[in-house]
Formats: structure tokens, C-alpha cells, sequence
């Protein structure tokens, strides 16, 4: 079921990385308690988690939407923000993200 029922998406920010094997359950851990409570908060709310099982890609691609780029440009010039990517990479490699219009589906 889709956490942004009462909104219309129209930009993805997509996150692909990989997660530290002997970072795991501190990843999940902060992910669940910080990071996307923290985006949702502002509007940019959890769509899917993919995992990638084949290719030269990182395993690990997590959506969020959103309805207004400005919102998705507010929450990047955020402090928090830059404190949410900057823990983030403690637990993860590999780190990419991008944001894109959006589409239903997997996208690149």
C-alpha cells in the first residue's frame, strides 16, 4: 500500500547504493527511526525499496515522491538533510541519487 495516497506524485528521488555487510542492522535501524520519518516529514514521502540482484548497479534502490521539486529543493539546502546523507554513508557504499520526473514503474 502507497504512503502518499492524499498526494499526486510528481518527482522521484531515487537513492541507489549498497548496503556495508557489517553495517546491516544499523543501516535498517537508522532508516526506520531517522531517515525516512525525517523526509516524510517535509513532504517527500517512501514509495518503494528495490533490490537489484543482477548487473554492475548498486543491490539497493529506495524511491521517494513527492508533489513540488521545491519541496525536494528545500529539503537538500536543509541542514538536516546534509546530516541524514552524511550518517547515511556510514552504513552504505556506492552512494548515488538522482531526482527525476515521475513515472509509475522502475525507473533509472
Amino acid at each position: 500500500m502507497a504512503t502518499f495516497q492524499h498526494i499526486i506524485p510528481r518527482y522521484k528521488l531515487i537513492l541507489f547504493y549498497n548496503i556495508r555487510h557489517d553495517r546491516q542492522e544499523q543501516y535498517y535501524r537508522f532508516m526506520l527511526s531517522s531517515f525516512v520519518p525525517a523526509v516524510q516529514k517535509v513532504g517527500v514521502f517512501m514509495h518503494m525499496a528495490w533490490h537489484i540482484a543482477y548487473g554492475q548497479h548498486p543491490m539497493r534502490k529506495i524511491e521517494f515522491v513527492t508533489e513540488s521539486s521545491d519541496t525536494l529543493r528545500s529539503l537538500f539546502l536543509s541542514d538536516e538533510w546534509k546530516e541524514l546523507e552524511n550518517k547515511l554513508m556510514r552504513y552504505v557504499s556506492d552512494y548515488e541519487r538522482k531526482v527525476v520526473e515521475y513515472r509509475d514503474g522502475f525507473q533509472v
